[in-house]
């Protein structure tokens, strides 16, 4: 899905989304909606999530990087900004990687190395690995304070809204094969190899991904700044005025 710019001036280079696990790309409405109107904004659904069918077999995340950009080929955009999140922020490296030449900055928000980033707890690592919370909004409010901190634990309530949780019925199989496609990937040895200008993004309080992995990204990518913010591993959804501010900025300079 394409938002298109708007307004006056010189066309702005557009904006890639890359979601986190089980999310749809209405999940980043707050975050678009915040953003720039002279911003033009790209998202999609992996295979098996929100509205795109069901993937035939399980697939690993280079295949993916790879048809991303097919897309972006097939929009007619030669160069873009890539942001990713969670799940999507390792997608991101892997395009970053793989398609250097496609990527001009790259925005890496709450998300880690892969494999051999520094791990979420094993009780955190046990929710995750359930669709359970894009499924279940009861379920999502008793697991949020745990899971994603910040000022969740507080008002674990507003989770399910900010997933969608409940709104979404379909196959899992798109859940797992998000999971599966992360089996031995990542991107640790090859963080040298990112030459586009990156800003990490951290949460001081996200039990998904612990702090130490933003460390580990930006000693990883040489051209490289670390923005941290008071919170947890849904922020960004909960409150996205500043987000977008700092990622603005960051584009813009």
């Amino acid at each position: 899905m394409r938002r298109p710019a708007s307004g006056p001036g010189a066309r702005r280079t557009p904006l890639l989304l890359c979601n986190g696990i089980g999310a749809a790309t209405d999940v980043l409405d707050p975050l678009v909606a915040a953003l720039p109107a002279d911003l033009d904004i790209i998202r999609f659904d992996p295979p098996g999530i929100g509205g795109s069918p069901a993937p035939r077999m399980p697939y690993h995340l280079s295949w993916m990087a790879h048809r991303v950009g097919q897309v972006l080929t097939k929009l007619g955009i030669g160069e873009a900004d890539v942001l990713g999140f969670s799940w999507g922020g390792m997608l991101a490296q892997q395009l970053a990687i793989s398609r250097r030449r496609r990527v001009r900055k790259l925005v890496l928000v709450a998300t880690g190395p892969g494999a051999l980033m520094v791990p979420a707890s094993p009780r955190v690592m046990a929710v995750l690995t359930s669709p359970k919370r894009h499924q279940d909004p009861s379920y999502v409010d008793a697991v949020a304070s745990k899971i994603y901190g910040g000022s969740l634990r507080h008002h674990p309530e507003r989770a399910a809204e900010a997933l969608g949780s409940g709104s979404r019925r379909g196959p899992l199989r798109g859940y797992y094969y998000q999971l599966l496609a992360l089996s031995g990937w990542t991107s640790l040895p090859l963080l040298p190899a990112i030459t586009a200008d990156t800003l990490i993004i951290a949460g001081d309080d996200d039990p998904i991904v612990p702090r130490g992995n933003a460390t580990m990204l930006s000693r990883g990518i040489r051209r490289s700044r670390v923005h941290r913010y008071p919170g947890g591993h849904l922020e960004m959804l909960l409150d996205p005025e500043p987000f977008a501010a700092e990622i603005d900025r960051f584009l813009s300079s």
